[in-house]
């Protein structure tokens, strides 16, 4: 139970990130069907062969992942309030957050059985969606901060509930918008559907920007919480991702009215909306990482200032070499137990650092040092891969094809390093120390890493002529990204750790432009992919600088 408690943040925020994706995509798709396969007061005549059946398997998809991810995240929590209080099962059973959860389970599971009950849903059918839909809404409100407030409550569930339903008229009809300008049969009814999908899409996105000024008042409330609380920082970089939303959105807007006169608007489009449905997975977690923090108006005391910024991302020389091994905290203790150990004849050997215990690992200068040299050479070695594929992309120089193998240098430095407690360092084993969640995370990215070196290196050798294998390493790069949103770093220190993590979010929101665009740059006709070869490369050196600029201290 004691890992449970230490991975719960992890786990619980990759959960209901899952979990409001599924929502969210959900009653988009549901919404979609009612008033643009079949607008209100339409007749048979608008409806268009094949729409109903895309729209049923979005709904069902969609409705089986949200009751699957809601039973996954109201049991973990219950089995963590559970072991925490020591309360029973029934005491646990009554919680808010769980009636939420069975409440909210139950309407997917209508809407689910609903779309399937018919192929194509009479009137009564589409208004039993439509309520149950509602309740669930409801349901994903009533576990939001705003229930939880004093006084304002009733604003800010308005707001929240404005803000989940927004969300879901944009970028939860985006898959079916993709899906049916697949199966629009001429540009006419391409046209058609993109002007009533437009119509829902604003009424989002007016949503959205309403709601998140009465968050922005109620939660954050001042410019130095933006900053200086996590709360406000991820508030602010959710910003930046939904600021490139709209970008995309606005070229869709203007080349849907263009369809009939460009027969090249609608794949153009069927390809922006498929960055727009990434970017906006990535602006989900970052909203699912949001919940799982404090508001920045409470935290009052051990805000992050200007001056601490300031000195933390003042340029300095990298350090480039290397800190002893054992100099660092837990190698230290460990050598010190150990000789106390051996003078106490037959006492058995204690560990430094249990991984899983919910502590913190130790840390001296040394780590802080050692932590800054891994990330300083990562960041070297990330601004060689970027200037290799700028070079690539030149076509000037051959040899630049093989950039990608870098990254299993990078894979191999970060295994080696990254965590120096850890075998083949340290003397804790690799499977144990999973429990903790930085490790755990660390092994994911390493693992991603590897994938972006075999994958990329076979298509820039041209050993994979397949586009959609080509496409591996942008959705890895953007999955990448995406995960680091929810990364952690467990020093014990709250202003040490968002220190950290304004150097890391806007590596996550390049990350995610790198990904998409390269996605872009291999979709696209080689005219029109162009620009994305040179954009993500150079967010690579980007990221490779900031690496490069990393302070602890």
């Amino acid at each position: 139970m004691t890992t449970l408690f230490d991975i719960f943040g992890f786990v619980n925020v990759v959960l209901r990130g899952f979990d409001l994706v599924a929502q969210t995509v959900l009653i988009g798709s549901v919404s979609f069907m009612l008033f643009v396969t079949v607008p209100p007061g339409g007749g048979a005549g608008h409806r268009v062969r094949g729409f109903y059946a895309a729209s049923r398997c979005l709904i069902m998809t969609a409705a089986f992942a949200t009751v699957v991810i809601v039973i996954a995240c109201t049991t973990l929590s219950a089995l963590i309030l559970a072991a925490s209080l020591g309360a029973s099962w029934r005491e646990v059973a009554g919680a808010a957050f769980v009636i939420a959860g069975v409440i909210k389970a139950l309407a997917a599971a209508g809407i689910g059985t609903l779309a399937a009950a018919r192929p194509r849903p009479a009137a009564m059918t589409r208004i039993a969606i439509g309520a149950a839909s509602v309740v669930l809404v409801c349901a994903a409100v009533a576990t939001s901060h705003a229930v939880a407030r004093f006084g304002d409550s009733g604003l800010l569930v308005s707001a929240t509930l404005a803000h989940e339903l927004g969300a879901a008229l944009w970028l939860g009809g985006l898959p079916s918008l993709w899906l049916a300008l697949t199966r629009a049969e001429t540009p006419q009814i391409a046209s058609r559907i993109g002007t009533r999908y437009s119509v829902l899409a604003i009424a989002g996105v007016a949503l959205i920007i309403g709601s998140a000024i009465v968050f922005a008042v109620s939660y954050i409330a001042s410019f130095d919480a933006v900053l200086g609380t996590a709360y406000g920082a991820m508030a602010a970089t959710k910003s930046v991702l939904l600021g490139m939303l709209l970008l995309l959105g606005l070229a869709n807007f203007r080349a849907v009215r263009r369809f009939a006169a460009d027969g090249a608007a609608s794949r153009r489009v069927q390809r922006f909306v498929e960055v727009e449905m990434g970017i906006g997975f990535a602006v989900l977690m970052a909203a699912a990482s949001i919940t799982s923090l404090p508001p920045g108006v409470d935290l009052v005391d051990g805000r992050v200032t200007g001056s601490d910024i300031v000195a933390r991302i003042t340029p300095e020389s990298p350090r480039l070499a290397s800190p002893d091994h054992a100099s660092l905290a837990l190698p230290a203790l460990q050598a010190r137990l150990d000789a106390e150990a051996r003078a106490e004849q037959g006492a058995s050997r204690p560990q430094a650092f249990v991984p899983g215990s919910g502590s913190p690992p130790l840390r001296n200068a040394y780590d802080i040092a050692w932590s800054e040299y891994n990330h300083h050479w990562a960041g070297l070695l990330v601004t060689v891969m970027g200037l290799a594929a700028l070079a690539r992309r030149s076509r000037r120089m051959r040899w630049a094809k093989h950039w990608p193998l870098l990254f299993l240098l990078l894979a191999a430095f970060l295994f080696l390093r990254a965590d120096p407690e850890v075998w083949p360092m340290g003397d804790l084993g690799l499977i144990e120390t999973l429990k903790d969640p930085e490790v755990a995370q660390h092994r994911l990215f390493e693992a991603l890493v590897v994938g972006f070196a075999v994958f990329e290196w076979r298509v820039s050798t041209g050993r994979i002529a397949s586009r959609r294998l080509k496409l591996t390493f942008p959705l890895l790069v953007a999955a990448g990204a995406t995960l680091l949103l929810t990364h952690s770093h467990a020093l014990g220190n709250v202003k040490e750790e968002l220190l950290i993590e304004l150097t890391h979010l806007p590596i996550a929101v390049l990350g995610v432009t790198a990904g998409w665009a390269r996605w872009l740059e291999v979709k696209a006709p080689e005219d029109e992919g162009r620009w994305g070869g040179w954009v993500w490369p150079t967010c690579f050196v980007l990221i490779g600088l900031l690496l490069l600029g990393y302070r602890e201290a």
